[in-house]
C-alpha cells in the first residue's frame, strides 16, 4: 500500500483526527559517474562484486578530496552510501602499501555492521578487525599486530589505545586515515570528551612519525565543515550534496487526541500518551506487514512501547515478531535482535537511538518517532531508516504532551522549512579539557608547540593550575604528568561506575544503568522495566553499583519528585533591557531525589507519594538566566501573589523549547525559578546545562534568546488550554510536581521580556 493510503487508513481507524500535517518529500534519482582513475582495479572488482556497477558524484568527491590528503567531512542523508566515500581511499591505500586506518563509530553495534560489511567485500589487502569492550586480550594483542583496519568506538581508543601507544607503534606509525563515523551524534559534553580523544590520537600518530588524513561521515547538519572542524581539531572540506536516488517519504505530524472525561495534574485536560500511541500504530504497522522501526526516547518508554504493541497483537501470531531494542541489554541479546531486523524475522521492534545511526537494516516500509528526537539532523536521521531501494517510505511524528512537540505539530514549517541545526560541542570546557590534558601529559609529555591542538591559551591556562596542584610538572621540554595513577575520564558524561541490575532470586545480571540515573530509575520502590518485563527494586547499594529487584507486575508506575538549590558562581556575560537583565555564567547546582509518586496505568492518575532518603547531586555547570524586576511584572498584570507561578511556568516552557535552538533535549538542561534568589535579589529563571562545565546548550540560549523566547511565548500562547498543561508551562520532570504553575502570567513574563528586548525600549 503506497505511504500515503496507508497514513490515511491508520487516521481513519482512531477518533479525534490525529493527524495535524502532511509533507511530501520528492523522490530524487541518482547522478552517477564513473570510477577515480587512482582506484586499483581490485577495489572496483569487490564493489562490483556486491552490486555497485558505478559510484555516486557525491562518494567520488568526498574519496577525491582525501586521497588528496585533505581532510573531509561527507554530510548527505540516510542511505547515501557514505561508507563507500571511505572506504574507497582507505582500501586504495592499503591494496599496495602497508597503511593502516583507524575507524570510529559511537556505538558497538555500528562497528560490527561496518566489520560485516568490509569482510563480505573482501577487498584486496584490507585485514579489518573489530575492538570493542566484548573483544578478548589475546585477540586485542593479534590486532595490534596484524590487523591494518581497526574499527572500534571513542570509549576503546582512549582506555585500550591510547595509553598502550607503544604497544600500538607498529600500527600507529603507518597510519594513513582516521575515520570519524556518524560524527554529529558527537554533541554536548560526549563530543567535547570525543573531540579531546582526536587531538590525542593525532598527537601520538604525529609522535610515531604518521600524518593522518581525518574523514568524517554525518547526517545533514549545518555548517558541517565547521562543526567537523571543532570537533577534529583540524581544517574540513564538506561535500554536501546529495546525489543518490531516493524513493520519497510521506511524513505525517500526528497528535494523539485529549481523553474525553480525563483530567491531569490540577484539572489540566490530558492527552493519550504518545507512547500509548506509538504503541498501538507499532502494532496495526505489524498486523499489516509493515516493517517499522518506533524510535522512542527512554529506556523505559521502549519497554512500555515494545510491550504494549506485543499485548494488542496477542492471539494474531506476530507478538513474538516484535521485541524492544535499547542500551543496558547484554551483548548477544542486542546482536539477536539486530539480526532477526535485517533478517526479516522482526515485523516491528521499539528502540532508543541506538538504532538511529547507520546499522544496515535496509527493508524497513516505515518509521515511528515517539516524540521529537531533540535535533532535526536526528529526525531525518531517523526517518531515513525506511524507503531504502526504490520503496517509497512512511514516517509518523507522534507529538508528546509537550511545549516543543506541541509546537512542532502546529507549526510545521519548524520542521520541514527550518534548517538543520549545526552541532554544539564545547572541547575548551575545562572540567572536560584538564582531565584530557593529564591522559595526553601521561601518555607523552605536552610539548609547546603542541598546545595549539588542544585550544593554545586556553590549555596553557588549564594546565598552569594542574601544575599548581601538582599533577603536571612544566620543565623546559614541556609538561610533564606526576600523579601517581592515570586520571579516570569517563566519555560519555556518566560519574561513577554503572550499576548492575541484578533479579534477586536467581541473581541474574538484567542490565546496567548509569550511576548518575540510578536515583531517578532504580531507587527503592521504583518499577523497572526490561524486555517488556516489569520488576520493583528493592534495594539500591550504590557502594556495591548494584540494584536489586523481584519480578512483579505493578499497576502503577514510579516518578521521581527531587529538589534544587542554584548558587551563582561567575557572571561571564551580560545584557541589560531596561528591567530585565540576561545573564550567562558558572552555577553551582545542588539536587536531591526525596520521594516517588506511583500513578496507576494507565490513565496515570497519581495515587501517592512516597519518601525517600537519598544523599544530594552536586553539580558545577553554566546557566543562562534573566531576572525581572518585580515592579515590571505588577505593572504587566502579574499580582505579587502569582509571581512564583508565572516565573515556574516561563521557567517550565523555555526549557521545552530551548531545543529549537540548541542540539538538545529538554532532559539534557534544567531549571530553576523563584520571586527573589539571594545571588540576584529579584524575580529569576535560570536554565542549565546538565553536565559538568556545560555543553554549550545554555550559552547559545543567552545568543539565541529572542528566538528561542519567541518561540516559548508564541507556543503557550497558540495552546488551547484554560489553565496549563503538558502541552504548553507542565514539566514530566518537574521535582516539585508541577505546583504552582500559571499559564497566563507564564505569557506576562514573556511579553515584559520581549518587550524589553525590542530596540525602541532599550
Amino acid at each position: 500500500m503506497p505511504p500515503g493510503d496507508l497514513l490515511r487508513r491508520l487516521t481513519v481507524l482512531r477518533d479525534g483526527e490525529p493527524l495535524r500535517h502532511v509533507h511530501e518529500v520528492a523522490p530524487r534519482v541518482a547522478d552517477v559517474v564513473d570510477w577515480p582513475g587512482w582506484a586499483p582495479e581490485g577495489v572496483r572488482e569487490a564493489f562490483r562484486a556486491r552490486g555497485v556497477d558505478r559510484p555516486w558524484r557525491h562518494q567520488v568527491t568526498a574519496a577525491d578530496l582525501a586521497h588528496r590528503g585533505t581532510h573531509t567531512v561527507i554530510a548527505t542523508g540516510t542511505a547515501s552510501g557514505k561508507s563507500m566515500a571511505y572506504q574507497l581511499p582507505t582500501l586504495a591505500a592499503q591494496s599496495d602499501s602497508d597503511a593502516t586506518v583507524v575507524y570510529l563509530s559511537p556505538t558497538k553495534a555500528l562497528a560490527a555492521d561496518q566489520f560485516r560489511a568490509l569482510t563480505a567485500l573482501a577487498a584486496p589487502g584490507c585485514v579489518p578487525a573489530t575492538l570493542d569492550g566484548d573483544t578478548p586480550y589475546d585477540q586485542r594483542q593479534w590486532i595490534s599486530r596484524h590487523a591494518n583496519l581497526v574499527l572500534t568506538n571513542p570509549d576503546m581508543l582512549h582506555h585500550a589505545i591510547l595509553p598502550r601507544h607503544d604497544r600500538w607503534s607498529r600500527f600507529l606509525r603507518r597510519l594513513r586515515y582516521v575515520v570519524v563515523d556518524e560524527c554529529h551524534a558527537y554533541r554536548g559534553v560526549f563530543g567535547s570528551h570525543v573531540a579531546l580523544v582526536l587531538r590525542r590520537l593525532h598527537r601520538l600518530a604525529r609522535h610515531h612519525g604518521a600524518t593522518p588524513t581525518f574523514i568524517a561521515a554525518s547526517a545533514t547538519t549545518g555548517d558541517p565543515g565547521h562543526g567537523a572542524s571543532r570537533l577534529l581539531g583540524v581544517d574540513v572540506t564538506a561535500v554536501t550534496e546529495d546525489a543518490s536516488p531516493h524513493p520519497g517519504v510521506t511524513f505525517g505530524l500526528w497528535e494523539p487526541p485529549l481523553l474525553p472525561d480525563l483530567t491531569g495534574e490540577h484539572g489540566a485536560p490530558q492527552r493519550r500518551s504518545a507512547l500509548t500511541e506509538t504503541a498501538s500504530l507499532l502494532a496495526d504497522l505489524v498486523n499489516r506487514k509493515v516493517r517499522t522501526v518506533a524510535f522512542v526516547r527512554s529506556r523505559r518508554g521502549v519497554e512500555l512501547v515494545g510491550s504494549l504493541a506485543a499485548e494488542q497483537l496477542a492471539g494474531t501470531g506476530r507478538a513474538s515478531r516484535i521485541a524492544a531494542y535499547r542500551s543496558g541489554y547484554l551483548r548477544d541479546d542486542r546482536r539477536r535482535i539486530e539480526a532477526g531486523l535485517r533478517d526479516g524475522d522482526l515485523l516491528g521492534v521499539a528502540a532508543t537511538n541506538a538504532l538511529e545511526l547507520g546499522i544496515d537494516i535496509a527493508g524497513l516500509d516505515a518509521v515511528l518517532l515517539c516524540g521529537y528526537p531533540g535535533t532535526l539532523a536526528s529526525l531525518w536521521q531517523q526517518a531515513g531508516r525506511a524507503g531504502r531501494g526504490d520503496i517509497p517510505a512512511l514516517a509518523v511524528l507522534v507529538a508528546r504532551d509537550d511545549p516543543l512537540d506541541t509546537y512542532l505539530v502546529h507549526h510545521p514549517e519548524a520542521v520541514f522549512s527550518r534548517p538543520v541545526e549545526a552541532t554544539v560541542l564545547d572541547p575548551a570546557n575545562p572540567y572536560v579539557l584538564g582531565p584530557h590534558l593529564l591522559c595526553a601529559a601521561d601518555e607523552q609529555p605536552i610539548r609547546p608547540g603542541e598546545l595549539d591542538m588542544f585550544g593554545g591559551e586556553a590549555a596553557e591556562e588549564v594546565l598552569t593550575e594542574l601544575a599548581e596542584s601538582r599533577l603536571v610538572r612544566r620543565r623546559t621540554g614541556g609538561w610533564y604528568f606526576t600523579g601517581r595513577r592515570r586520571p579516570a575520564v569517563t566519555l560519555r558524561g556518566a560519574v561513577g561506575e554503572p550499576i548492575d541490575v541484578i533479579e534477586t532470586e536467581s541473581g541474574e545480571l538484567l542490565g546496567t544503568v548509569d550511576a548518575g540515573s540510578a536515583h531517578t530509575l532504580v531507587h527503592p520502590g521504583a518499577v523497572y522495566l526490561h524486555q517488556g518485563d516489569s520488576y520493583l527494586v528493592d534495594r539500591l547499594d550504590e557502594a556495591d553499583n548494584a540494584a536489586f529487584v523481584r519480578s512483579a507486575r505493578p499497576e502503577y508506575s514510579t516518578y521521581p519528585r527531587s529538589t534544587t538549590d542554584l548558587t551563582v558562581l561567575r557572571v561571564r556575560r551580560r545584557q541589560e533591557a531596561g528591567p530585565v537583565c540576561l545573564y550567562f555564567g558558572d552555577v553551582e547546582v545542588v539536587n536531591q531525589v526525596v520521594a516517588y509518586q506511583r500513578r496507576r496505568l494507565p490513565g496515570g492518575e497519581i495515587m501517592d507519594e512516597v519518601p525517600l532518603d537519598l544523599p544530594p547531586h552536586t553539580l558545577r555547570t553554566v546557566a543562562v538566566w534573566w531576572t525581572v524586576s518585580e515592579a515590571a511584572l505588577m505593572d504587566a498584570g502579574v499580582p505579587r501573589r502569582d509571581i512564583p507561578g508565572a516565573l515556574h511556568a516561563a521557567e517550565h516552557a523555555a526549557i521545552g523549547l530551548l531545543p529549537l535552538v540548541a542540539t538538545c533535549d529538554r532532559w539534557d538542561i534544567g531549571g530553576l525559578s523563584t520571586p527573589g534568589h539571594a545571588d540576584t535579589g529579584t524575580p529569576t529563571v535560570f536554565v542549565y546545562d546538565g553536565h559538568v562545565g556545560g555543553a554549550g546548550f545554555a550559552e547559545r540560549g543567552f545568543t539565541a534568546w529572542q528566538d528561542w523566547l519567541t518561540a516559548t511565548q508564541d507556543a503557550v500562547t497558540a495552546c488551547g488550554c484554560d489553565f496549563g498543561c503538558p502541552s504548553c508551562v507542565q514539566s514530566p520532570k518537574c521535582g516539585n510536581g508541577n505546583e504552582p504553575l500559571s499559564k497566563s502570567g507564564a505569557l506576562q513574563v514573556l511579553g515584559v521580556v520581549l518587550k524589553a528586548a525590542t530596540p525602541a525600549n532599550r
